[in-house]
């Protein structure tokens, strides 16, 4: 069962995912990485918007790897990433693993999703 879907009400040049229960290396495969490509190929850069709701649990390891090969692979196509989520460690590690992203991150708690869809989708930088 695929666990990440994509959300289908973002601004427009900015891509919705949402994460539900365990995230997969198979999730990043199937969902994630065409999803990206299709941004790149449309847009040129990435905006994104990484819903983590209340019935996310955890990453497989493997999935972890696969999200930062897919950095690797495009370094210079995110312009912003908004996690949103309410789990306590997102603060902290999008701060820690921003400035290995390029671009800018973001961490928004779930009550704030309509201002990190602004966000992401803002030019102002």
């Amino acid at each position: 069962m695929t666990v990440i879907r994509i959300l289908r009400d973002m601004p427009p040049g900015v891509l919705g995912l949402e994460a539900v229960d365990d995230v997969e290396k198979e999730d990043y495969e199937d969902v994630l990485v065409p999803a990206i490509e299709n941004a790149i190929t449309e847009h040129g850069k990435v905006r994104l918007v990484y819903v983590l709701g209340p019935e996310f649990d955890d990453y497989e390891g493997e999935a972890v790897w696969e999200d930062l090969k897919l950095g690797g692979r495009h370094p210079a196509a995110f312009a912003r990433i908004a996690v949103v989520t309410d789990a306590r460690w997102a603060g902290p590690a999008i701060k820690m693993f921003s400035i290995l992203w390029p671009g800018q991150a973001r961490a928004f708690p779930l009550a704030d999703l309509e201002a990190a869809k602004r966000w992401a989708a803002d030019d102002a930088g």
